[in-house]
């Protein structure tokens, strides 16, 4: 048995990489970028991918002709992110850096922050210094879009556990909610052959209003919040929360 600590743990991206990284989590960015109202930024637009793992978003993003750079914390994710884009013919600028102290004041047009990659570190005051990261490294005008599963949507399903397959390997997630809602606890056990390998991640999760009010703290303006990448309402029938904002002109 294997047992792997939590997110900034190399470990755990590299052992359940197939479940997170899935090829149908990469045909869904593909879907998403050619169809979804909040990604169809102006053409060549400069992109901060901050925590941008393999590259799900940065290498389609290259490809279609913004100039992207890819911030992440971990080598093998990084690793992982250049050997797509160079099999995808992509020029992506990987940098690997700490969200909280990234630095390029005014460099971008649009910063992406996706699949859940925000309320990782476990002092709160942290968090709010990604956000302000992600202020920082827009230019006057340029937009953020952020997209997490929300604590209203988490609500609906933290309970049963989650049972996924891929060919013989066998996930089995189960969520505990910790702190009255202020955070949430993981606990993923993976059956790979003979082999179980287990990790706990808790990380911070966010209501609609607490984050429209954290972004407010870092400095945005014009914060809207959508239920979907299709632009539709935050309510009872929301997929996603997903958080477009400008740095103020």
């Amino acid at each position: 048995m294997t047992r792997t600590g939590g997110f900034q743990d190399d470990d755990f991206w590299t052992g359940f990489h197939d479940f997170l990284f899935s090829e149908q989590r990469h045909e869904q960015a593909e879907e998403l970028l050619g169809s979804s109202p909040l990604l169809d930024f102006p053409a060549g637009s400069r992109v901060l991918d901050l925590c941008c793992g393999p590259g799900v978003f940065s290498v389609p993003l290259a490809r279609r002709g913004h100039a992207v750079t890819g911030v992440d914390l971990s080598p093998p994710m990084l690793e992982r992110a250049r050997r797509l884009a160079d099999g995808a013919g992509a020029k992506v600028t990987f940098v690997r850096a700490d969200a909280r102290t990234y630095e390029a004041p005014g460099a971008f047009d649009v910063v992406l922050n996706m699949f859940t990659s925000f309320g990782y570190f476990e002092d709160p005051a942290d968090n709010a210094r990604v956000l302000r990261t992600m202020h920082d490294s827009l230019t006057p005008g340029g937009t953020l879009v952020l997209d997490l599963a929300g604590k209203e949507l988490l609500a609906r399903r933290v309970t049963p556990p989650k049972v996924v397959r891929r060919g013989e390997d066998l996930v089995v997630q189960t969520d505990t909610v910790l702190d009255d809602w202020a955070r949430l606890r993981s606990d993923w056990v993976m059956v790979r052959g003979e082999h179980v390998t287990r990790a706990t991640l808790v990380w911070f999760v966010y209501s609609a209003v607490e984050l429209r009010r954290m972004a407010e703290e870092a400095g945005f303006e014009r914060i809207e919040v959508f239920g979907g990448f299709d632009g539709r309402p935050y309510d009872e029938n929301a997929e996603r929360l997903v958080l477009r904002a400008v740095r103020p002109a």
